[in-house]
């Protein structure tokens, strides 16, 4: 383990106490599955209510869970991943968002331990902790155990290297009775303080769909469950533990920035305007990418395809993210006229990049799982299908086959899939389809993605802090669309 990977649990660095003090805290599962995303917003509804700024965080690639932080905090939240963006550019993320605020809460990923491989932490909520030298606090499914909690707590004690596991909060418990003996089973064996519990409660279930919780921007009734969480927990969870524990956290030794370092930061008029949708269909986009591009000297301009928004007049580029168009493609079907206006932008040239959703978007047709089909754009010669099963989950890196608006032939870049649809190219299409990228994830290398012309799309969400030199290409190829297009 590097002197930069030092924990919680090992000696301070010499010159720490110059460090940047942030109070942080790490809730992390024993398992998926153990009720972390319920704990991480009712204790961060519950700490609003107190009146302190909460800054929220997301260990790993996922896009969901981070709305729901956002919806109650108010401030972006960001995803940390050790292995899509590294260990510097994870702790540059956080030190930038954390600042001004409170405290921070970062929301682990499956189970403690779990990370890309089997044999290892990377890319684990362990790897985070022990990167941002984080207290753990860790949420144990107690239902139909007691001293056996202990046993759970203890193991993972044991592989807790170079980050200290701080206190325990038992989920699903069954009583008041249940949760007093949990406490004085893990006590007792770990010597660490069980600082509350959760009763079990079938109304503090949050509603799942095929891709997991429902993006918090589809929905109107989050208020009253996030009032009911923040009672709930502030009834049984001591909140003055959790904050003494976020800040007993440690020094962060302070980074020149690289991801966002001045010297590269673009001064000046923007050097191109790109298009972002962002609404109900598509709405996955770690902020960190957008912001690169802002950084890099574009000027983003939102719009919202279902709600039947045309292409923003004077824009040089489009970016379309992932998220549910197969929910809203009878929406998105209706907008002849956006249709219309990126099938015009791609024949003129304007540099498009499409992501998973924005991939399905763009090609001739959607088949839904209720078997209709939905027009879509038909600027990429393929029809897609929802499956009932799982078409690919995992991480994946990327080498670009052919130069792009993002990547030059051989480079690589970082991300992640995550869908159930399936791709089918049209025959008379198929045998010269122009990949974008060979693929390798742990099943092997592949072939996948679209890139001709101007367009770029995939079912791959590349996180640009992989490869930075993507938003620096793409708003260079956007300023050159634009010269062109004002000659």
């Amino acid at each position: 383990m590097s002197a930069s990977e030092r924990g919680c649990g090992l000696p301070a660095a010499d010159g720490e106490a110059a460090g940047v003090h942030r109070s942080r805290l790490v809730i992390a599962g024993a398992g998926s599955g153990v009720g972390k995303t319920t704990l991480t917003i009712g204790l961060m509804a519950a700490l609003k209510a107190r009146g302190l700024a909460v800054q929220g965080f997301k260990c790993g690639p996922d896009y969901i869970d981070p709305t729901y932080h956002t919806a109650i905090t108010g401030r972006p939240s960001r995803n940390l991943d050790a292995w899509m963006m590294g260990p510097a550019a994870v702790r540059e993320i956080f030190l930038r968002a954390s600042a001004g605020a409170d405290l921070s809460l970062i929301e682990g990923v499956m189970g403690l331990f779990d990370g890309k491989r089997a044999t290892d932490d990377e890319g684990s909520t362990a790897h985070i902790a022990r990167l941002l030298r984080a207290p753990v606090l860790l949420v144990v499914n107690a239902a139909s155990m007691a001293r056996t909690a202990a046993a759970i707590v203890k193991g993972c004690q044991a592989m807790a290297e170079g980050f200290a596991i701080a206190g325990v909060i038992a989920n699903q418990v069954g009583s008041a009775g249940h949760a007093r003996l949990i406490r004085e089973a893990v006590e007792q064996v770990c010597g660490v303080p069980v600082v509350g519990s959760l009763v079990r409660d079938d109304g503090l279930v949050i509603p799942e769909r095929h891709l997991g919780l429902v993006p918090a921007v589809e929905r109107g009734e989050l208020a009253p469950l996030f009032a009911k969480l923040a009672a709930r927990v502030a009834e049984t969870v001591d909140l003055d533990a959790v904050v003494a524990l976020a800040r007993s956290a440690p020094p962060l030794a302070p980074e020149p920035p690289r991801l966002f370092s001045p010297e590269k930061r673009h001064s000046g008029p923007p050097r191109a305007r790109i298009a972002v949708a962002r609404d109900e269909a598509f709405n996955f986009y770690y902020p960190e990418n957008l912001e690169l591009l802002e950084h890099a000297g574009a000027a983003l301009v939102f719009f919202r395809p279902t709600h039947g928004d045309r292409l923003p007049e004077e824009v040089d580029g489009l970016y379309l993210g992932g998220g549910f168009p197969e929910v809203y493609a009878a929406e998105l079907a209706r907008n002849h006229a956006l249709k219309a206006d990126i099938r015009q932008a791609a024949a003129a040239g304007m540099p498009i990049f499409a992501e998973c959703g924005g991939y399905m978007y763009l090609c001739r047709a959607l088949t839904t799982s209720d078997g209709r089909t939905h027009e879509m754009v038909g600027l990429i010669p393929a029809r897609v299908r929802m499956g009932q099963r799982l078409a690919e989950l995992g991480y994946r890196e990327v080498r670009a086959e052919r130069d792009t608006p993002l990547l030059a032939a051989g480079e690589t870049a970082r991300g992640h899939a995550f869908h159930y649809s399936v791709l089918e190219p049209e025959p008379d299409a198929a045998d010269a389809w122009p990949y974008a990228y060979c693929v390798h994830s742990r099943f092997g290398e592949r072939r996948e993605g679209y890139a001709a012309g101007s367009v770029l799309a995939g079912y791959t969400h590349l996180h640009f802090a992989s490869n930075p030199r993507m938003a620096e290409r793409w708003v260079a190829a956007c300023a050159a669309f634009r010269r062109a297009r004002l000659r």
